[in-house]
């Protein structure tokens, strides 16, 4: 088991397994080249899968693969295979902005994946155009569609950017709604990596919106993440906002991150790592137990907000 020395037992990891992404979002990385990187520059799969046969024999439960975009890896649905084969009650988790999900929906829930969480920041064609600098509404709903299906644990993520898409909180509340999916506002987490101009919105300006329309009634701590939930009584309705502006969730937080880079990271808003990229590529199980260890004893209380509101991670490469 992994404790930190706050006492929390940490037993989810985030996976990042690729920096590259087929989008450029305006809050994550605009002005990277849309050509970043090829598949053989990210960390072969098998050497992620030294780190997470240790990973879970240290207690870990839960493991969410990131990026970047992660269906841009190639072998991912063997990949989660591998790690469904290791321990198939581990709750394996994808993050992914969809627009590859469709046609790989039905062999990622046979590879044992069970919850999908989308990336939805508009039901305008233009303003997913604006946001993210691709045409890909049309492929990013039709993997959505499929997810449902195929009965994947759903939810639609949605940053709500100010003069952008702030006008469609509810129509992204109600699309969910309408699916019976769950729907996470994120506030938008500045750093230098995003947009200059780009400006999001706090909790209570993403809850004003909704008591426009509805009558919302505040829940409790999500058990599986770091969003305060809310419900809609009127429509049996759960959403939930994720405000990294507040560090009420630290107290709990049970996670600590895998970059793409092959980096142990404690905190998303620490700039401190472990760097286990050849003890991964070798097998060293004994030096990837040593700083898995060295990484949960790393983490800090709380993260550093109120200190440095801009953050320099490219959360692209830390699955942020």
């Amino acid at each position: 088991m992994l404790v930190d020395s706050f006492g929390r037992t940490i037993d989810y990891i985030r996976i990042s397994l690729t920096e590259r992404c087929n989008f450029r979002c305006m809050y994550c990385m605009p002005n990277t080249p849309m050509d970043i990187g090829s598949e053989s520059d990210d960390v072969p799969l098998d050497s992620v899968l030294n780190f997470i046969k240790i990973a879970i024999k240290q207690g870990v439960k839960k493991i969410r693969i990131t990026g970047g975009e992660p269906l841009l890896r190639s072998q991912i649905v063997p990949f989660i295979a591998k790690i469904y084969e290791l321990n198939p009650n581990i709750d394996i988790a994808l993050t992914t902005n969809a627009f590859l999900l469709a046609p790989l929906a039905k062999d990622l829930k046979q590879a044992g994946l069970k919850r999908i969480n989308i990336s939805l920041d508009s039901l305008k064609p233009e303003k997913i155009v604006l946001i993210s600098k691709r045409d890909g509404l049309n492929k990013i709903l039709q993997g959505i569609e499929s997810a449902v299906k195929e009965g994947f644990t759903i939810k639609l993520n949605m940053v709500p950017l100010l003069g952008i898409n702030d006008d469609e909180i509810v129509d992204i509340l109600e699309y969910g709604m309408n699916l019976g999916v769950g729907v996470r506002f994120i506030e938008f987490m500045e750093n230098t990596h995003a947009k200059d101009s780009t400006k999001g919105l706090r909790a209570n300006e993403i809850l004003h919106k909704i008591k426009a329309k509805y009558e919302v009634d505040l829940l409790e701590k999500d058990f599986f993440g770091p969003a305060t939930l809310f419900k809609l009584p009127t429509k049996d309705c759960i959403f939930g906002i994720i405000a990294p502006h507040n560090d009420d969730f630290c107290k709990t937080c049970n996670r600590i991150r895998l970059s793409s880079e092959g980096k142990l990271i404690p905190c998303l808003y620490h700039e401190n790592a472990v760097d286990i990229k050849e003890h991964m590529l070798r097998g060293n199980e004994k030096e990837i137990l040593k700083n898995l260890k060295l990484c949960v004893e790393k983490k800090p209380e709380k993260n550093d907000w109120d200190n440095n509101e801009v953050s320099t991670r490219a959360f692209y490469k830390t699955g942020g």
